[in-house]
């Protein structure tokens, strides 16, 4: 397995061959797997737009090379779905500082993930590539800096003509300071070099009240500090001891208010930048999350504007044989089900019309007095920052409001 057990919100990826059989056959030369083929000869991406709406934060995971990758076609057309997310590139397994899919094979001669994103294409859809997830070496940690770091990935833009591009910042390597440095600067770099990439970040989500762990909000801090934004940050509710769709979405909850009080973002915005990354079926340390979980964090999210939701994997998203058979599967989900069930609901989030996250009501006057780092407050007394009201809950002196617990956010003002 690419992934193992977790604690404290660290993720896990199955990579290796079913433990149980798959019920569902592949696809045969029809489909993408057909229009690939007759295209694998092309020295670049087919000319396209960039996809519209919500689907490139609707892509669900794809492994173009492990766990008995489906033909993506037929999937296309029982679904609606029109994006896919290719993981992992990470760093060579024998070290360097250039790309590879899952360290082994070199992006530069890769033909095989190419013909796949050319077929999607051909489809009509399209694809985001996923770097880092758990387990093997991440360019982060073996690139000399955020620049030779945002190179590397540059690389993989140009190959495959993306849109889109995911950071999947996880254990091991959010652990190490330097790597992430590395990571998020090249993420920020990558953003600015190639106008319009939809970047987005993914990172471990706990059942804890701010829906992340320690070294999940150090990443979002170094962001901060490198002035960095993506489209959104995804967390990953699952593999934590995580029950159901109630407990993922009192986490996303969590998330969101550690998105306002890092990022000094209103709800709307906090809202707007956050997503969710779920697991479907069986998850490695035995949580069960079925199709219910699936539509009721999909009404979660369209009704609060998140702008990504996506699961781990597609390759996954087939039932096996027996159905239920207590065991975790990279191939399928240990869950009664139709072929492809999971892959809807990404599908109803993209084709979605997007709907307006909830808006802070108009702002009043800033009648309060400016905030001071020296004063002394106690409980009850409401002081204006950053264009916001906010009332103190007890005693407290130099902590700033957002940023600290003591502070009650009682709305913009003008």
């Amino acid at each position: 397995m690419r992934w193992k057990a977790r604690t404290g919100g660290r993720r896990r990826r199955l990579v290796l061959t079913a433990v149980s059989a798959v019920a569902v056959a592949l696809g045969t030369a029809t489909g993408v797997t057909a229009v690939a083929a007759a295209g694998t000869a092309a020295a670049s991406p087919p000319a396209r737009a960039a996809l519209g709406g919500n689907w490139y934060g609707a892509a669900p995971y794809v492994m173009p090379f492990d766990n008995s990758p489906p033909d993506l076609g037929p999937v296309m057309s029982a679904t609606g779905q029109k994006s896919f997310q290719l993981a992992f590139i990470l760093a060579p397994s024998g070290g360097g500082c250039s790309p590879t899919w899952d360290g082994t094979r070199d992006v530069g001669s890769d033909t095989q993930a190419k013909a796949m994103i050319d077929g999607i294409r051909a489809a009509g859809g399209d694809v985001t590539v996923s770097a880092g997830g758990y387990g093997g070496t991440k360019l982060g940690q073996t690139c000399a800096d955020p620049a030779a770091t945002a190179a590397a990935y540059q690389q993989v833009v140009t190959k495959y003509g993306l849109k889109a591009i995911d950071f999947d910042l996880e254990e091991p390597e959010y652990e190490n300071t330097a790597a992430i440095h590395n990571e998020i600067g090249a993420a920020k770099i990558l953003q600015q070099n190639n106008s319009g990439l939809y970047v987005s970040v993914t990172t471990a989500g706990t059942t804890g009240g701010e829906g992340t762990g320690w070294f999940g909000k150090q990443m979002l801090l170094e962001a901060k500090s490198q002035g960095f934004t993506p489209a959104n940050y995804a967390i990953m509710p699952f593999d934590g001891g995580f029950n159901g769709s109630s407990a993922q979405i009192s986490a996303l909850e969590g998330f969101h208010s550690t998105l306002m009080s890092t990022f000094g973002w209103d709800s709307a915005t906090a809202y707007g930048h956050e997503g969710v990354s779920l697991m479907n079926g069986r998850s490695d340390s035995g949580e069960y999350f079925r199709q219910a979980d699936f539509q009721a964090v999909l009404d979660y999210a369209t009704s609060h504007g998140l702008s990504r939701y996506t699961y781990w994997s597609v390759n996954r998203d087939r039932q096996c044989d027996p159905p239920d058979n207590g065991t975790t599967s990279g191939t399928c989900s240990s869950v009664v089900q139709g072929a492809w069930d999971f892959t809807k609901f990404t599908a109803s989030f993209g084709g979605a019309a997007v709907v307006p996250p909830p808006t802070d009501p108009p702002p009043g006057t800033c009648s309060a007095p400016a905030w001071s780092s020296s004063a002394v407050y106690t409980g009850g007394m409401e002081v204006t920052y950053s264009k916001h009201t906010y009332k103190a809950k007890w005693w407290t002196q130099g902590e700033t409001p957002g940023n600290a617990d003591v502070w009650a956010d009682e709305g913009p003002c003008a």
